[in-house]
């Protein structure tokens, strides 16, 4: 009799060691402890609000009222028609829904939706900005978007006195006074304003959350299909190595075509192109319109790659609201999430060597991509009503 107690208290310590340590179950079976250590590093959200150090107005009402207003304000084009909201839609997630961006011209890359843009660090597909102010620069002196110039820019606060007014309340100076200055500030505003654009919680956030909190009850509300493709993303597929963190980026620069796909689209060398480019722009971190002491602008520069990347790298897309945002890819090469999944999955590391990118493992990552989407979806909130006042 002793010795069969003494088996069921075994059998009991291997069951349940301690408490807290109990298996996890999901509707796709038992999570491992590296599943929940990885789904644990895709939060928390939403994240914590930190001005940018770069950019004095980042955070200040006046001033993100100041960018919402330009934002949409289509005088910045000397032909009077094209602005931001042009090619960053709200009713369309702050992008455009085609395959690539059209402004006065077409481009070549696709327009990425504007959201959670304080968690990125570079910013345009090759990273062609070093901060998000510079990249609000950038396309209105680009002929093929804006074609604008600082004539152009600087005109519409003579044009509207009220605009103006808002202006030297946020700024303390004459929008007239320095062309150079102004442009400047219009960007910092234009950021100001494009940082407020955050996805909110989603169905994912809730299970990530439970799944810390150990509550399996909450754990099984979450899809069977998605929790399959929640741990394909995290283990077999791989894409938690470059889609990671509370953003799933990492915020760095990877290969954007397949072996199979060698021949790079409209000759577009990615980072290749863009880097060369912003370590000669006077606008960088490095120059004197960064906010920041003299002496980390002098280091500015350290945080740029001593070597050129070969070619065809670009930015690790966050994946928040991403079902949502077709087309794929840096080119929008793919109209459909799944053809862009089983691109992606085979290209990684340049092999599939031990990984099932069938049709099913296809489908549950597309339905756990899908539990990244937050209640407004593509019709972002929007108002035409003034935030605050200003001046």
């Amino acid at each position: 009799m002793q010795l069969y107690f003494q088996a069921v208290m075994y059998m009991l310590v291997l069951c349940c060691p301690i408490v807290g340590a109990q298996p996890v179950f999901g509707a796709a079976g038992v999570l491992s402890a590296t599943e929940l250590s990885r789904i644990a590093k895709l939060g928390p959200w939403p994240p914590a609000f930190s001005p940018d150090p770069s950019n004095r107005v980042s955070g200040q009402a006046q001033a993100i009222e100041l960018g919402r207003r330009l934002f949409r304000d289509p005088r910045m084009s000397p032909i009077g028609y094209i602005a931001c909201v042009t090619c960053h839609q709200p009713d369309r997630a702050f992008t455009d829904l085609r395959a690539r961006a059209h402004g006065l011209a077409d481009l070549p890359r696709n327009t990425p939706a504007l959201a959670n843009l304080r968690q990125q660090r570079w910013f345009g597909w090759g990273g062609a900005s070093d901060s998000l102010w510079l990249a609000s620069i950038r396309p209105m002196f680009d002929s093929r978007e804006f074609d604008g110039n600082m004539t152009s820019v600087t005109r519409i606060f003579e044009r509207e006195p009220e605009l103006a007014a808002c202006y030297r309340s946020v700024f303390g100076a004459e929008p007239e006074r320095d062309a150079q200055q102004t442009v400047v500030n219009v960007g910092k505003a234009l950021a100001a304003f494009q940082e407020t654009l955050v996805t909110e919680r989603t169905v994912f956030d809730d299970f990530r959350d439970a799944s810390l909190r150990r509550d399996q009850k909450a754990m099984a509300q979450y899809p069977a299909p998605a929790l399959r493709g929640l741990r394909l993303f995290v283990g077999q597929a791989g894409c938690v190595a470059c889609h990671s963190g509370p953003n799933l980026s990492d915020g760095d620069f990877h290969a954007g075509a397949s072996p199979q796909a060698a021949r790079l689209p409209l000759d577009d060398q990615g980072r290749l192109d863009d880097l060369p480019r912003l370590r000669q722009h006077p606008l960088s971190l490095s120059g004197p319109y960064n906010d920041q002491p003299a002496s980390v602008r002098a280091d500015a520069t350290h945080h740029l790659p001593a070597q050129l990347p070969p070619a065809g790298q670009f930015r690790t897309p966050g994946l928040r609201n991403v079902a949502v945002t077709a087309p794929f890819m840096h080119d929008g090469r793919f109209d459909d999430l799944g053809d862009a999944l089983q691109h992606a999955w085979p290209a990684r590391d340049g092999a599939r060597t031990g990984r099932d990118s069938g049709p099913h493992a296809v489908a549950d990552l597309a339905a756990f991509l899908t539990t990244l989407t937050d209640r407004h979806g593509l019709r972002r909130p929007w108002s035409t009503q003034a935030t605050v006042a200003c001046p």
